[in-house]
């Protein structure tokens, strides 16, 4: 079946449209801050550029007049008319006089003046100490700058030159430099807006991915999986995600073939019981009454077993499975685990060999526990071996450890199979009788105790189950 492709959308509420929001929103007012900021310092800059030339020509004006007047003030107003009418920088500013009455008498534009001038910055000048006054405003549709510088002498009519230029040539540079600013402005935010789309993609497409999944694993299809195409946290999310859907997956599988498993266990014994309930209810047979009630006796007896395990198993699983630990002696426990199946593997032809040490095993445990530990692999070692086979059981002493090794001839455990053989429910040979739970519920007990259980095994060579567990400190011997 064809998966069905996710696709991407800016939802009102959605990670992807916050976090556009909010970083377009940021960038653009920063973008604007700086823009701001440019044009703020680079109208200062040329506006002040400007200022400083005029006012330097104006100076140099100044100066140049308060010579000729200390050498010579007969022609002072004819060489004032002079320098206004043969100004050289007619190209960049405009040079007036102005009479002692406010009023420009005369213009370097070679017209004469027709209209009465606003002129605030001649009104600064005759109140500043300097005698220097500077306007820079508005003058109909044009920014224009003047500087007045007042040159007034006893003897002549003018009273200060004025110089106007107009900034019309540094707007409309300040208007050329602000438009590329706001295109580059505009690019810069449209390159974020589309690298945030493509980062934003990356991350909500896979979150979306996982929702749809999590919500497909929620209904018990645990068939879908999230493609890993980085290996970023987005990346180890996904393939934590894989991870967590293939043990449900695993889960879900050993849980139906528990459910399978258990029916079919708890099946036999129950219609064995039913079965003979009913023949000995029809009449009283001495020989029919013995063989039934031992059949009885014996299933109830695995039925007893079965729920001890599934009883064990949800106690570990609830974390109210305690230990009753004390001092004692490992090897009787053993001992006492394997006499139970020595009737049973004889009948089954079986043989089981032990050389019993000539030593004590002292650990500190849970005496019924660990003998339920090793009732329970004898007991797998005997199922699964066949006629004519045998077990083995090994104890020694390895340095501060006490080594169990129970080994046995019988079918063996699939390389495929052997990691999984400790694992709740599982069973390797379906065909056996058993919950799969008893070795998990071993293994279990064997961890609480500060131990190891270790299984080796081969397909067709028999199966070897390691118990290591830490022998009790001398002092608790000593106590013993």
């Amino acid at each position: 079946m064809e998966k069905k492709k996710t696709r991407f959308k800016l939802g009102k509420h959605s990670i992807a449209m916050r976090w556009m929001v909010n970083t377009v929103s940021v960038v653009a007012i920063i973008l604007i801050v700086v823009n701001v900021c440019i044009y703020y310092f680079m109208r200062q800059y040329y506006y002040g550029s400007a200022e400083s030339y005029i006012i330097s020509e104006a100076n140099t004006a100044e100066m140049f007049l308060t010579r000729l007047y200390e050498n010579t003030s007969d022609n002072y107003s004819s060489e004032v008319r002079r320098i206004v009418e043969n100004f050289d920088k007619k190209d960049q500013m405009e040079m007036m006089s102005v009479n002692k009455s406010g009023q420009v008498t005369l213009s370097s534009s070679g017209f004469s003046p027709d209209r009465e001038y606003n002129m605030p910055d001649y009104e600064l000048a005759l109140k500043s100490k300097d005698g220097l006054g500077v306007f820079l405003g508005r003058d109909g549709t044009e920014t224009i700058l003047a500087v007045t510088i007042l040159i007034g002498r006893p003897s002549s009519s003018v009273n200060a030159l004025r110089f106007v230029s107009s900034l019309a040539l540094v707007d409309n540079m300040l208007s050329r430099m602000m438009t590329a600013s706001l295109g580059i402005s505009a690019f810069v935010l449209l390159v974020v807006v589309l690298m945030g789309v493509y980062f934003v993609k990356s991350i909500c497409v896979p979150l979306a991915q996982i929702s749809s999944t999590a919500k497909r694993l929620a209904t018990g299809d645990f068939s879908e999986r999230i493609p890993v195409t980085s290996k970023d946290e987005i990346g180890q999310l996904s393939s934590a995600f894989n991870e967590m859907a293939n043990e449900l997956e695993n889960s879900e599988q050993i849980k139906n073939d528990f459910i399978s498993s258990v029916s079919h266990e708890l099946r036999t014994p129950l219609t064995a019981i039913k079965g003979w309930g009913e023949t000995l209810a029809l009449g009283y047979d001495p020989e029919t009454f013995s063989k039934g009630m031992k059949v009885i006796a014996g299933e109830t007896k695995r039925l007893e077993r079965m729920v001890e395990e599934l009883l064990d198993f949800s106690r570990i699983q609830s974390g109210h499975f305690s230990l009753q630990m004390g001092v004692m002696d490992l090897l009787a426990e053993l001992e006492d685990a394997m006499l139970i199946y020595i009737d049973k593997a004889k009948k089954e032809n079986v043989s089981i060999s032990y050389n019993e040490p000539q030593f004590m095993c002292v650990v500190t445990g849970d005496k019924n526990r660990l003998r339920q530990v090793f009732i329970n692999i004898i007991d797998n070692a005997l199922k699964y071996t066949e006629g004519g086979g045998s077990i083995e059981i090994l104890a020694e002493k390895t340095g501060d450890s006490a080594v169990i090794a129970i080994s046995d001839t019988g079918v063996g455990i699939a390389a495929e199979d052997l990691p999984k053989v400790k694992q709740k429910f599982y069973k390797a040979n379906a065909t056996k009788h058993g919950s799969g739970i008893g070795l998990a519920v071993a293994d279990e007990i064997v961890s609480m105790h500060g131990g190891t259980l270790e299984v080796e095994s081969e397909l067709g060579a028999g199966t070897t189950v390691t118990i290591t567990l830490p022998l009790a400190p001398k002092k608790e011997k000593e106590d013993q």
